[in-house]
């Protein structure tokens, strides 16, 4: 039968790219997506080439693809060249997100249509275009949200907007697909670290961050769940209140791993 194979979004740098380093070391082969290239970097650092090297690294097949999520048509184009070289796609999970720390009447209407493509339609094409072609009982879908999702206090509306969106979307899908893809939802409750997510917050730091690890802890579980496990929606800090979680892994750049955590 062959490898599993994932599919994760927003892979370049932060939780997707340790998702992809950590699925790999689970047995899968890693399908990278992300905006930033070898070709066509970002101001910040990570490339969906490099983690597709990471995922090498571990004995795993990697391809590494750029990809804008907006692009209806460019999902389409990967879900069909996916399933023509791997035949296969077990998990997807979507990931990617922006979060502008602006007030919404503050920003612009440009922006917010960003926003809601990049952070609730681009999850949608990729349900649309690969939930179809898993094979019926072993496709498994994470969408990754946030507990500012119901925390408007965070200043972040239109992710806060999106994301409640994308849990809705989530367990709609769900329904829909019930006992053949299953559907859920991973809330980050916590915060992990991110260069995306740091990058936005003051200089004066100040900031304590739990190493991304602890999503992959989640979502391997939340992946080996049978079909009918589906609909939900799942908190980091619940799950590892079951132990499913590691302990508080505080992050830090120096460090060469996490303390190991067997799930």
């Amino acid at each position: 039968m062959g490898s599993p194979v994932a599919l994760v979004t927003g892979a370049s740098r932060g939780i997707g790219k340790q998702l992809c380093v950590d699925l790999a070391e689970a047995g899968y082969d890693i399908v990278c997506a992300a905006r930033s290239s070898g070709d066509h970097p970002s101001k910040l650092p990570g490339t969906v080439d490099e983690t597709a090297e990471l995922v090498r690294a571990k004995g795993r097949q990697a391809l590494a693809v750029a990809l804008d999520v907006r692009d209806e048509a460019a999902v389409e184009a990967l879900a069909e060249r996916v399933f023509r070289e791997f035949g296969r796609c077990d998990l997807l999970i979507n990931n990617a997100a922006i979060a502008a720390p602006l007030p919404a009447l503050q920003d612009t209407p440009k922006r917010w249509r960003l926003g809601v493509d990049v952070n609730l339609n681009g999850p949608f094409y990729t349900m649309y275009f690969f939930c179809p072609r898993m094979a019926p009982g072993e496709g498994r879908v994470i969408n990754v949200t946030s507990s500012a999702a119901y925390w408007p206090e965070f200043g972040r509306p239109n992710y806060t907007t999106t994301k409640r969106a994308l849990e809705g979307l989530s367990q709609s899908l769900a329904f829909e697909l019930r006992e053949r893809v299953a559907v859920n939802a991973l809330r980050l409750d916590l915060a992990v670290w991110s260069e995306g997510f740091s990058a936005t917050l003051p200089e004066e730091g100040g900031f304590a961050f739990e190493h991304p690890v602890i999503m992959s802890d989640a979502v391997l579980w939340m992946a080996r769940q049978p079909v009918s496990y589906t609909g939900q929606i799942e908190t980091v800090t619940g799950l590892r209140a079951k132990g499913i979680v590691r302990p508080i892994t505080v992050y830090d750049a120096q460090m060469e791993k996490p303390a190991t955590h067997k799930r």
